[in-house]
């Protein structure tokens, strides 16, 4: 399938990558080409004037090297859970064939491979007794998750996936294989965790893992018309959480899918999500004041192994084409709770829009250590929403997501995750996510390792112009 690219690029210099590199060179008129650069979220497109499938960190190399040398931008990634469509004219590195992780029982250590997903890192840990931390699905790049941030349903007890990093493989714009760490290169192993793909591309790094078998966690769910009650109690319960409990609590308008249970299909519901790391008994007794909220239509709160912590959330499994963006809160108070519901309890013509806030605090907002670059962790709440780009709905829903971040402005907080920008990939929009201080910090650090700006594919710090 041809597309309507602009293509720059010689046969020679093709055939001279191509001789070079033990992975898959396309262009975009090569069979194969649209499945390589394919994306988690298929409303996004992503179309690169050639794109590697590196094999090793020696293939990223050389696909860095000869970017720099023909003055190409360059991008990565691996699911494409966060892709976003800007890698017009570039060279997109594809990491999904380099999926290894190892585990050094001993010292409690993973070492991952760029392409492999947090799931991966869960099944090697969890047969030695340790785990990781993952997000609401463990079907995302690790890579991306961690260096984005990494919040997920243990958060709140271990902290974000950024900060149990130990050290990064990385290759810089140079072409130079490094690796860093606390001691090697301090401030760029600090950029990385959280700064994404502004510095180079990870070719591995190692991960510090935890000793934990199961836990106590699931969902409740409640029909819509409860929504302010639910939400209300929701608000005075996890006041009274310990930083061993982890939460959320999502706004949902189910499609008729006979893959649900009937007693939610095609509903507007209210679902209640926790994770207790702790005896079952224990997350038990505290799940149970939410169970009084309203009356439950499914109640799935039970004891987990680790391995099965992407049942709290049931993220659909995609790939999906979708609208998403999140947002800090500095608090939820009654206000906050029907500005949200003003916009997200519409009548059924509304889109379904998922909207979800999740509990912050704890090691989130206490790190152990250095912390690394993740913006706005000091932030109590999280509001993500997530509509269906497909029509007639593709105009729809982003303008619905944006009326209720509009609504829920008086009560924002500063920063944000960047694996929650969505697809506000404006350069403007990823500096503003980190305050003034640590915003000059990264932009002095991206002039030291990145002094022409290859590194602008994705949610870049700079644009093309810099």
């Amino acid at each position: 399938m041809t597309t309507d690219i602009a293509f720059p690029i010689s046969t020679t210099d093709l055939r001279s990558l191509r001789g070079r590199d033990d992975g898959v060179v396309l262009t975009p008129d090569d069979p194969g080409y649209l499945a390589e650069v394919g994306t988690w979220n298929s409303a996004v497109r992503i179309r690169p004037a050639v794109v590697v499938g590196a094999r090793t960190a020696d293939d990223v190399v050389r696909a860095v090297r000869w970017a720099a040398d023909r003055n190409l931008p360059v991008g990565v990634h691996a699911t494409g859970h966060s892709a976003v469509p800007n890698a017009e004219g570039g060279v997109l590195i594809t990491t999904r064939r380099m999926t290894g992780v190892t585990v050094d029982p001993t010292a409690a250590i993973a070492t991952v491979s760029a392409g492999a997903r947090v799931r991966d890192i869960v099944s090697a840990a969890a047969p030695l007794g340790l785990a990781t931390v993952q997000g609401s699905s463990a079907s995302v790049g690790a890579v991306g998750f961690t260096t984005g941030g990494g919040l997920g349903p243990l958060s709140r007890t271990y902290g974000l996936a950024s900060d149990l990093v130990r050290s990064v493989d990385i290759v810089t714009a140079d072409g130079r294989l490094r690796t860093v760490d606390g001691d090697r290169d301090p401030d760029l192993f600090w950029a990385i965790r959280g700064g994404k793909g502004n510095f180079g591309v990870v070719t591995s790094f190692r991960t510090g893992l935890f000793p934990l078998t199961r836990v106590y966690g699931g969902a409740l769910f409640y029909d819509g018309v409860h929504a302010r009650e639910v939400l209300q109690g929701y608000r005075g319960w996890v006041a009274e959480h310990s930083d061993a409990t982890s939460s959320s609590v999502a706004l949902l308008r189910l499609p008729p899918d006979p893959h649900l249970p009937e007693s939610i299909r095609g509903r507007f519901v209210v679902s209640v999500r926790m994770t207790h790391v702790g005896p079952a008994e224990q997350g038990a007794r505290i799940v149970g004041p939410a169970r009084a909220f309203a009356p439950t239509l499914i109640d799935s709160m039970v004891e987990i192994p680790v391995t099965e912590i992407d049942l709290v959330h049931q993220d659909p499994p995609g790939p999906l084409p979708v609208h998403e963006r999140g947002m800090l809160l500095a608090g939820l108070d009654e206000q906050a709770v029907d500005a949200l519901l003003g916009q997200a309890a519409m009548s059924p013509q509304y889109p379904a829009v998922i909207v979800e806030i999740r509990r912050l605090g704890g090691a989130i907002a206490h790190p152990a250590g250095d912390p690394g670059s993740v913006p706005g962790r000091r932030a109590p709440f999280l509001v993500f929403a997530m509509a269906p780009d497909v029509p007639p709905l593709t105009d729809i829903g982003p303008l619905t997501v944006q009326a209720l971040f509009d609504a829920l402005r008086p009560w924002r907080a500063h920063g944000t995750f960047l694996n929650f920008l969505g697809r506000s990939f404006r350069p403007e929009d990823v500096r503003a996510a980190w305050p003034a201080a640590e915003r000059a910090r990264m932009l002095r650090l991206k002039s030291v390792y990145d002094p022409g700006n290859r590194f602008r594919v994705g949610h870049a710090l700079l644009s093309a112009a810099h």
